[in-house]
């Protein structure tokens, strides 16, 4: 993209990582939550920063790099700036070098601190972040998830850490415990968070998101809740590390209020002609673990903004349904048994198998409403009409983007409600 503000106002606020480029040398590297209002920025300030008129005068063009969130985005700008070592990445103001997470791991038990040198032959590296504060936060969410030991020495006490479960196991117990099966154990369970851990800074979520995940199911098979309670919290605080909320809802409309849904309507004329405004939109979701405590959710989206005064939640009553699909549809019958004002769209979290369940209970009840289902891995949509055809957007699509949004939040609000259960069974 060229450097002027008309090329600018021309993309859309994304994340992600934006490279200022003279032909094929790469000159800076920044990251944002909004590209496009970090860009503007770049250029007003060019006009009484001299940092900021050097990086702009000795520049051709900029790249941009999408990314899905706001970690992933830290990621991948501390990779491009190690890799490239641009002339105007360098701190200028305090001359300070910058962070890296430093992981010891030759040592029995690896620790993890934050430093400026990288020199350590014995050591792996990540960064460099150029904020104490936001390399703070990462070293802080990980450590929640899997605790690690940041002592330089081992010692016969066990570390303050440990008390607060941010060091477990802690090596100062295992380093004196007799030899034996139970010593061996722990330390390869120490070894794992630091596996972990490594996977994290390397970008590597889906893999840990699916090991938690499996994790719950597993011990929740084997009827061990306070375990699958433990690793879903884990799943929890690792799924907001990396899924910091970038979208809202106020982003999408800051600009122009109708763009997401105008371009949503827009596309689903072709499937509903009878479709021409999107007012109200109901989006879906189940959440269960081993089919206990089954929760369906119904939010709402009305008048380009959410309205949870409108939200339900549903607690599947029937013992004998054996899917999400069957208990998708208890759901929806029971919400139109209710005289609650009508949708113009219904948005479900899941693909076919979902659809044609929502389609059979449409049937059913003689409703002929607009569906769409909004799957991921991919991300895309299907929509509930013949041949369920598969549509694919680009990641900053403003329709998307908003589709993306009910998803997440039908998510967030299905599982609060059947985690509320769980934990007062727990509690009993």
């Amino acid at each position: 993209m060229k450097i002027n503000k008309n090329a600018i106002k021309q993309i859309n606020s994304t994340i992600g990582v934006y490279i200022f480029k003279n032909k094929n040398r790469v000159i800076y590297v920044g990251k944002s939550v909004n590209i496009k209002a970090r860009l503007l920025s770049h250029l007003e300030n060019a006009k009484i920063d001299r940092k900021e008129k050097m990086i702009l005068d000795n520049s051709s063009h900029i790249k941009i790099v999408k990314t899905n969130n706001e970690f992933n985005a830290l990621l991948l700008e501390s990779k491009l700036i190690k890799r490239y070592k641009p002339r105007f990445n360098v701190r200028w103001k305090d001359d300070k070098s910058y962070l890296y997470i430093k992981i010891t791991i030759q040592d029995i038990f690896p620790k993890i601190f934050i430093t400026r040198n990288e020199n350590d032959k014995k050591s792996v590296y990540f960064g460099p972040f150029s904020s104490i504060k936001s390399t703070e936060n990462i070293v802080k969410q990980i450590r929640k998830i899997f605790p690690y030991c940041s002592d330089k020495k081992i010692s016969r006490k066990p570390c303050f850490y440990s008390k607060i479960n941010l060091c477990n196991p802690c090596p100062n117990i295992i380093e004196y415990m007799k030899e034996g099966v139970k010593k061996k154990v722990l330390i390869k369970n120490y070894k794992k968070n630091i596996f972990y851990i490594k996977k994290i800074l390397e970008g590597k979520s889906n893999k840990i998101e699916n090991c938690l995940f499996n994790k719950i199911v597993n011990f929740s098979k084997d009827k061990k809740y306070e375990n699958a309670l433990i690793y879903r919290n884990k799943l929890y605080l690792f799924q907001k590390l990396i899924n910091q909320q970038i979208l809202s809802f106020d982003s999408l409309y800051k600009k122009n209020a109708n763009t997401p849904i105008n371009e949503l309507t827009h596309i689903l004329k072709r499937y509903y002609p009878k479709i021409n405004k999107i007012k109200r939109i109901e989006c879906y979701d189940i959440s269960n673990i081993s089919f206990t405590d089954a929760t369906g959710s119904m939010i709402v989206f009305i008048n380009n903004s959410i309205d949870k005064s409108q939200y339900r939640k549903f607690r599947i009553k029937s013992k004998k349904l054996l899917s999400d699909t069957q208990m998708l549809e208890e759901v929806l019958t029971r919400r139109f048994h209710n005289k609650w004002t009508i949708p113009d769209l219904i948005v479900i979290d899941g693909g076919t198998p979902q659809l044609v369940s929502a389609l059979k209970m449409f049937r059913k009840s003689k409703i002929n409403i607009p569906l769409i289902g909004i799957t991921k891995k991919p991300n895309r949509i299907i929509v509930g009409s013949y041949g369920f055809p598969n549509l694919k957007f680009k990641l900053n699509d403003p329709a998307f983007n908003l589709l993306i949004l009910l998803r997440d939040e039908s998510h967030r609000f299905a599982k609060k409600y059947h985690l509320q259960l769980r934990n007062s069974k727990f509690i009993n």
